[in-house]
């Protein structure tokens, strides 16, 4: 079987910065993972390069077996990326955002499983709300339902909850945690050590673009202490 995400020996500098350097790490299928590091320590590119937006200068990446750059359509196919920023376009409803991110994909007739993430998501009142009139927490919540709208086995999440409120971290979480229940992988970047230590199996601790440390959640809480 294949790892779900497969880093080998992966490089990238931009100029004089060295943004990864000679990273290597395999989260399995089913996996919840956590990514934890400071600002500028490498997880947005890595995250960049998995999500076939930045080519690495060396090594290679796979997405369930598929080569990021050699076979980037299955390999995106197979990713869900929840991005940092709060990206959106101001045009159109949240019904009508999800079923163009749905085409993007090829996929047709999927408005029962856009019911039901709006409704896990507790978007269903605002389905027909332009994005433009939504708060921040709410765009945020469509970039989730975004990133899952094509099913895909592995999810990203880059610091999913910055500048939300408790109650939407919350429902957010139990969501996130039932995906994983269902078999999907998932992969978290936080600076919240205790989100990490509530949800996560593993975790990877990257600084200045190299991995520092690589254990399960609990031996790594007990060598450096929990917060």
């Amino acid at each position: 079987m294949h790892s779900a995400i497969s880093i080998k020996n992966v490089s990238k500098n931009y100029g004089a910065l060295q943004a990864l350097d000679d990273v290597s790490l395999a989260i399995e299928p089913g996996e919840f993972f956590g990514l934890l590091g400071p600002n500028g320590a490498g997880k947005t590119t890595l995250i960049s390069i998995l999500a076939c937006l930045v080519k690495p200068d060396h090594g290679h990446a796979a997405i369930m077996g598929a080569d990021v750059q050699k076979n980037f359509r299955d390999a995106r196919r197979m990713l869900g990326v929840v991005p940092q920023e709060l990206v959106f376009d101001p045009f159109f409803t949240v019904r009508e955002t999800l079923h163009f991110q749905s085409g993007y994909f090829g996929i047709k007739n999927n408005d029962a499983w856009i019911d039901e993430i709006m409704a896990n998501l507790d978007l269903t009142s605002k389905a027909d709300s332009n994005m433009r009139s939504l708060s921040g927490g709410m765009k945020r919540r469509v970039l989730v339902a975004q990133a899952l709208v094509h099913r895909p086995p592995v999810i990203i999440l880059d610091e999913p909850t910055a500048g939300v409120d408790v109650e939407l971290r919350q429902s957010l979480w139990q969501f996130i945690s039932r995906l994983n229940q269902d078999g999907h992988t998932i992969v978290l970047t936080t600076h919240y050590l205790e989100e990490a230590e509530t949800l996560c199996q593993r975790i990877a601790m990257l600084k200045q673009g190299r991995i520092v440390a690589l254990d399960t959640t609990a031996n790594l809480l007990s060598r450096y202490g929990s917060v």
